[in-house]
């Protein structure tokens, strides 16, 4: 892998669940190719956060503090995007199928090391299924179960098994409340709210 002539680079998690060594070469690469800064792509609190992709997450961070290259750490929540792909789903059978509990997910030029805990504006299972009702006319209920039936449901409808437990396991970091948090740095690099789910689901029909 080769930057040369990259000033700035941005890094974000790969399909893999395995994704250190990919994260190595990349971080290797810039070194190598005097990259004047790295953008990397974490998760909420990853230093201590315990759910399932925070180690892979900070041992990427440490990784970027070894280097010696400056870089700024993007920790964010869960994205909007991970809902609102299944909005047609949602309407189609009437049910939000989920594991995730009552709990909340959310979603320049620096000289030195930065880190930026990004949270948007958070919503529950329950805000989303009645905000996909009230914009697409079709009424769509939550339906909570356990993080063992939602791995069995997505197994039974093809999934393999290892994705359907690290999906449930995900499941289980949401509802415990792993993805909640409070820091304005979203909004205070944007100058402007966040955009509002509603908008988000009517674009996602």
């Amino acid at each position: 892998m080769t930057l040369a002539g990259i000033r700035d680079a941005s890094t974000c998690e790969p399909t893999s669940l395995k994704p250190l060594p990919q994260h190595r070469n990349v971080i290797e690469a810039a070194k190598a190719a005097g990259v004047g800064r790295v953008y990397y792509t974490s998760v909420l609190r990853a230093t201590d956060n315990p759910m399932v992709l925070a180690p892979e997450h900070k041992a990427t961070e440490e990784m970027l503090a070894e280097s010696g290259i400056a870089h700024t750490l993007l920790r964010h929540g869960w994205y909007t995007e991970n809902y609102t792909a299944e909005v047609p789903r949602y309407i189609a059978r009437g049910v939000l199928l989920h594991a995730g509990g009552d709990a909340q997910a959310l979603l320049t030029d620096y000289e030195a090391n930065v880190t930026l805990e990004l949270g948007g504006e958070p919503f529950t299972y329950a805000d989303l299924a009645r905000t996909i009702s009230e914009v697409s006319g079709t009424a769509v209920e939550p339906q909570p179960v356990t993080p063992q039936e939602f791995r069995q449901i997505l197994f039974q409808g093809g999934m393999d098994e290892n994705t359907a437990g690290f999906l449930a396991r995900l499941e289980s970091d949401v509802a415990a409340g792993r993805l909640d948090g409070d820091s304005t740095n979203l909004t205070d690099l944007l100058a402007r709210p966040v955009t509002p789910l509603s908008i988000a689901v009517r674009a996602a029909l």
